[in-house]
């Protein structure tokens, strides 16, 4: 999972992100709200976690621009000193999921973290078969049928696949689907994710004609999108 830490306290952060690496996760650290936001513009993460006192702004305004400004409903987490209740109720009514107060404890933090990855991860994705019209996705043959067919995929094309469809809509860094399709430490360039986008869009056929579009954005990434048949 790819996160993105907002935590001006250098201790707090190196023991969140050795917690997150022990995981397995890829986090990012950030320590002002100005850079935090411009990675977020840019880039993709699966959760964010926020501090509220901030050197230049705080957390409920960073997750308040979030929630108005980031395409996609990601979890977030507050790490912070501040244990009032009033604090608490502000924090979620501004749009947060789930509030923690320091000292964090490894075992706690990480338990928050995995529920609210499940939370984010629709019935439909847990299980092995996901029907995405005309596509068909098998998890347990590793395989997509598509109008009837089988596709011929290597590994990576279909975790890539994989990723696309699990994220409709969303607008996926290439940085994201680096991480996310060949591990947080591939030394890889960006071209071959641009290169892999390319076949699983020919394989898979896909195009507005079979309802759905695989667009590039410039200099940020892809999104695959549902439309109608005759758009």
């Amino acid at each position: 999972m790819r996160i993105a830490l907002l935590e001006d306290d250098p201790a707090q952060t190196e023991l969140i992100q050795s917690w997150m690496s022990e995981a397995g996760h890829n986090c990012h650290a950030f320590s002002n709200g100005k850079a935090y936001r411009e990675a977020l513009s840019d880039e993709t993460f699966d959760t964010l976690i926020v501090d509220w006192n901030l050197p230049d702004c705080t957390g409920i305004e960073i997750v308040q621009w979030v929630r108005s400004n980031v395409d996609w409903h990601i979890p977030v987490l507050f790490i912070t000193s501040r244990d009032q209740e009033e604090d608490v109720v502000t924090a979620l009514e501004a749009g947060a999921d789930d509030y923690m107060t320091k000292p964090a404890k490894q075992r706690e933090t990480m338990a928050r973290i995995a529920a609210l990855e499940r939370r984010a991860v629709t019935t439909d994705e847990t299980g092995e078969r996901h029907e995405y019209p005309p596509f068909v996705i098998d998890m347990a043959q590793r395989q997509i049928v598509a109008d009837g067919k089988p596709v011929d995929l290597t590994n990576k094309e279909f975790e890539l696949a994989i990723v696309l469809f699990r994220n409709v809509g969303r607008l996926l860094s290439r940085s994201y689907l680096l991480e996310k399709v060949w591990g947080t430490k591939a030394d890889l360039t960006t071209r071959t994710v641009d290169t892999h986008v390319s076949r699983v869009r020919i394989k898979l056929g896909i195009r507005p004609e079979s309802g759905w579009r695989l667009n590039a954005v410039y200099h940020h990434g892809y999104r695959l999108e549902h439309i109608s048949g005759d758009a």
